[in-house]
């Protein structure tokens, strides 16, 4: 493996594979258009326990699970866990995943966590430092909502740019050599922040830094967006998913005519504009997972994508943060995948 340019890791050609990856969906997203793509769909997002946040848990350990089923992959072969949620002092993940007994690294980049996690297990292959490693992330409306925003019980009035936080798990399993679908690069993203305040304007807040790591991936590399079937980004919904695709424009990364089919958004994809009241869309550290694990690796099983960069995005809020007036920086990482055998 190398470093490219400033910010990109190349992992090596053939060298980083996902071996499988599972989702488990929530209630709402398993009635959406992308439902038939998912592995487990809910439709409880209780999913049989007394608290939300037990709920993701068991989300969490469902997806790990199936996802070394998937594989063939025993827990205990295991070299590694890296994941993330976005629940405090990463509840889900440590708590949800203790019964795997293996060696554990939280990361969080709020609802980057997963390219993140992806980055930092897709490192751990290439250099030889582990065999198999498991990724992924998780995330739950209702533990989400009443942690950086109102219990959804409060009914709040939400403008229409706020996003819904999508319900779900997502885990893959990482090896050496081939796979279905290879891990070619990482590139990893810088704290922008542009003064947006509130927390109902998440797309605005992350759009900057993801046209960042588009533009920072594309230099490192020498790519331009035509070498990609698909750039998509992990939660700017529709109102960010149109910022970004402007600022594409502006800054000279490609042409509006290129930008408008081959950049889009998993968090304007999960959910059915016109049938669902989303607002903007989908957003949480389980909303590029369930999409790009799910929809987006069956396309590239199909031959529909051959090359896929997932640009994730995540806004660095919290209760302290908000408590103390400040901004809402946020990061965006990237993966870059290729369609294996």
């Amino acid at each position: 493996m190398a470093r490219l340019g400033r910010s990109t890791w190349a992992l090596g050609e053939r060298q980083v594979a996902v071996i499988a990856a599972s989702t488990v969906a929530g209630s709402l997203e398993s009635q959406g258009p992308l439902s038939d793509a998912f592995d487990v769909r809910l439709s409880d997002d209780r999913a049989g326990e007394d608290s939300w946040e037990r709920a993701e848990q068991v989300m969490f350990h469902r997806a790990a699970e199936l996802a070394c089923e998937k594989a063939g992959v025993k827990p205990e072969a295991l070299d590694l866990v890296v994941g993330a949620d976005l629940n405090a002092q990463l509840t889900s993940f440590y708590m949800g995943l203790r019964q795997l007994a293996r060696p554990m690294l939280g990361v969080y980049s709020a609802c980057a966590s997963i390219c993140e996690a992806l980055a930092v297990a897709g490192l751990a292959v290439a250099t030889g430092f582990a065999d198999k490693v498991l990724a992924g992330t998780s995330s739950h409306t209702s533990t989400a909502e009443r942690q950086f925003r109102y219990p959804t019980e409060y009914g709040v009035q939400r403008p229409p740019s706020a996003q819904r936080t999508v319900t779900g798990a997502g885990a893959a399993i990482l090896g050496r050599g081939r796979g279905k679908w290879q891990i070619t690069h990482a590139t990893i993203g810088e704290i922008a922040d542009f003064g947006v305040r509130s927390p109902w304007e998440m797309g605005a807040a992350m759009a900057p830094a993801a046209c960042d790591t588009i533009r920072q991936h594309l230099a490192d590399t020498g790519r331009s967006l035509n070498d990609y079937d698909l750039v998509v980004t992990g939660d700017l919904g529709r109102v960010g998913l149109d910022i970004l695709r402007h600022l594409l424009v502006e800054q000279g990364v490609a042409p509006a005519s290129l930008v408008s089919v081959r950049v889009s958004d998993c968090g304007a994809m999960i959910y059915a504009e016109d049938q669902q009241e989303v607002f903007s869309g989908g957003s949480g550290a389980a909303c590029s997972t369930l999409v790009t694990f799910g929809h987006l690796f069956r396309e590239m099983e199909r031959g529909r994508v051959n090359r896929l960069l997932l640009c994730a995005t995540g806004a660095l809020l919290s209760q302290v943060s908000a408590q103390q007036g400040d901004t809402i920086p946020s990061i965006s990482h990237a993966i870059a995948f290729e369609r294996g055998d």
